[in-house]
């Protein structure tokens, strides 16, 4: 009965392409696999193959005498991370990481929620135009374009200097780990434009977080006599904690890797991703810069195994 109804629905064809197309209907899991074989092949060949042979340089070590790379598996160049200096770069990565996330989120989560309660019609479309706006334009135009703001002539010292507040200004300079010569070289000014680089991509996951609480949770908080904090507390801050997490994988992980900003705002103390990029190039340690490009990997790791447990993922 089976093969009689095949053959009224999809009778047989004598062409060569009518038999292929006839064979790929009756089994789809091979015409799956012939759209899926060819991306899955250059991801698992090119980037994880390169990532693996990556990563397995980290177990070899460098000749301090020929400075060619001795090809033993040794676990030294590993330990070499936790010596002062290198130490030294992975915290001061991880924390800036930590720091930019944190205010990322007291900044967006405002945003978002307005953008998710309030606005509508063309409000709507002005605010996705705003947060995506800054996306459009070059990487690296907007890092000259903070670092010509963020400068000793630049327009905020201008502003400042017309509001007599250059004193203030001065006084952060002076303080030793934040300061500098001016906010163009110091690591507050490293801070501000990795937030404004990665805004948007803290923005956008927490309102459609925000978007997906019903409005009658929050009226039924009120009703049974919840204050404004404790509904906050209690019932929307809970649901939309998975967008905020979701959110902060985006800036926790770009900040981890990133050393372009660090390189042209900010001090000559190095991040992890300008560390892996003099490592492989200028020191020519290839072992080292393989070593400190685990740091991250092993980071983002366990971060977004925490997040994939509170849910995360569901927000992106």
């Amino acid at each position: 009965m089976t093969i009689v109804a095949e053959s009224i629905i999809l009778p047989q064809r004598r062409s060569t392409a009518g038999r292929l197309s006839d064979f790929l209907w009756r089994h789809p899991h091979v015409l799956l696999a012939i759209f899926l074989g060819p991306p899955l092949l250059w991801l698992g060949i090119v980037y994880l193959g390169s990532l693996f042979a990556l990563l397995l340089q980290s177990f070899f070590s460098i000749d301090d005498f020929s400075g060619l790379v001795n090809y033993e598996f040794t676990l030294a160049t590993h330990r070499q991370l936790l010596s002062g200096a290198n130490l030294d770069i992975i915290i001061r990565t991880v924390t800036m990481a930590a720091v930019v996330t944190l205010v990322s989120a007291l900044v967006a989560f405002p945003i978002a929620y307005y953008a998710a309660r309030y606005a509508r019609g063309k409000w709507k479309a002005l605010f996705y135009l705003a947060v995506m706006l800054p996306l459009w334009s070059s990487y690296l135009v907007k890092i000259y374009a903070w670092k010509l703001i963020l400068a000793k002539e630049g327009i905020l010292t201008w502003i400042f200097q017309k509001l007599n507040l250059l004193w203030l200004i001065d006084a952060w300079l002076s303080l030793p780990l934040v300061g500098g010569n001016s906010l163009s070289v110091s690591y507050t000014g490293t801070f501000i434009v990795f937030v404004y680089v990665w805004m948007p991509f803290m923005i956008l996951p927490i309102q459609a977080a925000l978007e997906r609480v019903p409005a009658s949770l929050i009226e039924a908080s009120s009703d049974l006599g919840g204050t404004p904090s404790q509904t906050f507390r209690h019932v929307l801050f809970p649901l939309a904690l998975p967008g905020i997490v979701a959110g902060s994988i985006f800036t926790f992980s770009l900040t981890l890797g990133d050393y372009i900003i660090p390189q042209i705002v900010g001090s000559s103390r190095l991040f992890i991703g300008q560390a892996v990029y003099a490592q492989q190039g200028t020191a020519g340690n290839i072992p080292l810069a393989a070593a400190f490009t685990v740091v991250p990997i092993v980071i983002m790791g366990a971060y977004l195994w925490m997040a994939r447990r509170m849910g995360a993922f569901d927000a992106l």
